[in-house]
């Protein structure tokens, strides 16, 4: 595990049985080892800081491929796969499940690799210029794109997608809402046996669209910033670059509409936390980036809104077995436990590199997470 020091701070804003003991005054929660859906490793010297963090609570997570450069091949994918391993700490039986870069020019030829090298689960739509790293990403979806959708269909390979239109005439607060309509609700309608993952839903419109789609065939995940923030949040106490991530924080009633889908108990949402490391200084300047990075609060923060929300019943299923079943991949037999037990969150993690952030850094947190 990274070593925590505290510095200065910008602080921030079928079925198992549901196991939940009371110990004196200490609640505790035994569930699923979850698996995170959507991660962000990085690479070199950034991923050997940040992998413990999401090993040592998740099972197995899906790895976003926007490095410089991207992963846009499976033999590249392969590389990158075994850079993971080797940063795990010793004994980890952490999986990373990887992903490729979709661009203009992918062939394919690609997919039927990825596919057969059993490690490559999703290919990742970026829409060109929509966050980080996504300079390459694709240009023309449905012009230089369909091939390589249609052989998706034929070997059953997951699109993942970051919905949101980049065109600057749009507002930020409505490129996912015009995502949908302009992109994904089309591309549905052409390849309804494509299965689709919409990244880190953020708006009710988003909530709307996953419900209203054929169930095992759409679903969407969802990050502990947009259950817990709203946009006031990047603002509160003067401009706050810790809570900048894409897509943006959006309006109280979006977060609102998301809150309730999750806690419903609907199985087309599962946890995705997006978690996305950046160097402080890369945060605390003229141009910061975007991103949260929140793998060491995720699970803690995603307990307190089921709590909040009266459904801790349906935590174990988000966490855990949501993500799995839609992938068709197993669920995890080992266990984690959450336990009521305040704790409080570094103001950074500080390494050879510099320092990076967490969310609710110099915060306390009320649910603790720890393996069985």
């Amino acid at each position: 595990m990274p070593s925590a020091v505290q510095s200065s701070k910008p602080t921030v804003g079928a079925r198992r049985p549901f196991h939940l003991k009371a110990y004196s005054s200490k609640m505790k929660l035994s569930i699923t080892r979850p698996d995170d859906w959507h991660l962000h490793l990085r690479d070199g010297e950034l991923l050997e800081a940040v992998v413990p963090h999401s090993s040592s609570q998740f099972g197995r997570a899906i790895i976003m491929p926007n490095l410089k450069p991207p992963i846009t091949t499976t033999a590249a994918a392969l590389a990158y796969r075994r850079r993971i391993l080797e940063a795990l700490p010793e004994n980890s039986d952490f999986t990373p499940l990887m992903t490729l870069y979709l661009t203009d020019t992918t062939s394919p030829d690609e997919i039927k690799l990825a596919r057969e090298s059993g490690v490559v689960f999703a290919v990742k739509l970026y829409p060109a210029g929509a966050t980080t790293n996504s300079q390459d990403g694709v240009t023309d979806l449905f012009g230089k794109c369909l091939p390589v959708l249609e052989e998706m269909v034929q070997h059953n390979m997951l699109l993942l997608v970051h919905g949101e239109v980049t065109s600057p005439e749009v507002d930020v607060f409505d490129r996912e809402k015009g995502f949908i309509e302009t992109i994904l609700s089309p591309l549905i309608q052409r390849f309804p046996r494509l299965k689709v993952v919409m990244e880190h839903i953020t708006t009710a419109d988003a909530v709307k669209f996953v419900e209203s789609c054929d169930e095992g065939f759409v679903a969407a995940t969802v990050t502990p910033q947009h259950l817990i923030l709203n946009r006031n949040s990047l603002f509160q106490g003067g401009l706050q670059p810790h809570n900048y991530c894409l897509p943006v924080l959006k309006r109280e009633i979006h977060r609102q509409a998301i809150v309730s889908a999750v806690t419903s108990g609907s199985k087309r949402f599962f946890l995705g936390t997006d978690s996305a490391p950046h160097e402080r200084r890369k945060k605390e300047c003229p141009c910061g980036c975007a991103g949260i990075y929140n793998s060491p609060v995720a699970l803690s923060v995603y307990a307190k809104v089921f709590e909040e929300a009266g459904a801790l019943d349906k935590l174990e299923a988000f966490t855990s077995f949501n993500g799995p079943d839609f992938y068709g991949l197993a669920r995890n037999t080992t266990k984690i436990e959450l336990s009521k037990t305040p704790w409080n969150v570094p103001s950074s993690y500080t390494f050879p590199f510099g320092d990076i952030v967490p969310m609710f850094a110099g915060e306390t947190l009320e649910w603790l997470p720890s393996s069985i």
